[in-house]
């Protein structure tokens, strides 16, 4: 039968080791410079991003748009720990309330103005209404979103992540656009069904 100290022993290993876990969370160190996309040439276009072309001389746009560089559209970031989105805000329109499970997030306002906001996890807001040239910082994993006010003008901000795949979260769609049962989130919103499928209905459009 293990003493006493054996298990303080155990359970103390078992800390570190939780405690090493999590100070190693994110992308982790690659072994090479690079790590090239299986058939891909190995050349200067395998380091270049074109995708972000279609904004030069483009109209504004008719609702909130984001043009993302990550790994999914451009595989060298992998391992790199590094990706962007270019964020487009048509007047009034929103970014939803979302999170990225694997990045932080740092926003740089380019035009317009911006009102943003994160939740941290005892439920305080922070709130921030951003200027052109202000730069804001969403922390990795918690709840937060922007909102363009102004409802006449647009707004252009560029967003950086520590992440070639920072994931993103959107609250509403996670909630309302899957299989949890309306009567479970009409419980846990401590509503009734109808008003449920209401809110869905309104997401599907």
């Amino acid at each position: 039968m293990a003493s006493r100290s054996e298990f303080i022993i155990f359970f103390m290993t078992l800390s570190f080791a939780s405690i090493f876990h999590m100070a190693m969370a994110g992308d982790p160190d690659i072994l090479t410079d690079f790590i090239v996309p299986l058939g891909s040439p190995v050349d200067e276009n395998l380091f270049t991003f074109t995708g972000m072309r279609q904004l030069v001389g483009a109209p504004p746009p008719e609702k909130f748009k984001v043009l993302k560089a990550s790994m999914a559209e451009f595989p060298i970031l992998n391992g790199q720990s590094v990706s962007m989105a270019v964020l487009q805000y048509s007047g009034g329109s929103v970014n939803p309330p979302h999170t990225h499970p694997r990045a932080s997030e740092l926003l740089f306002l380019l035009e317009g103005s911006l009102q943003v906001g994160i939740v941290d996890t005892t439920n305080k807001l922070y709130t921030q209404t951003l200027q052109v040239g202000d730069i804001f910082v969403f922390p990795k994993g918690l709840v937060h979103f922007q909102y363009n006010v102004d409802a006449n003008n647009t707004a252009f901000a560029i967003s950086a992540f520590g992440s070639a795949s920072a994931g993103t979260v959107s609250i509403p769609s996670a909630v309302f656009n899957t299989s949890i049962s309306d009567a479970i989130l009409a419980k846990s919103f401590k509503t009734d069904v109808s008003t449920i499928q209401k809110l869905k209905a309104g997401l599907s459009h």
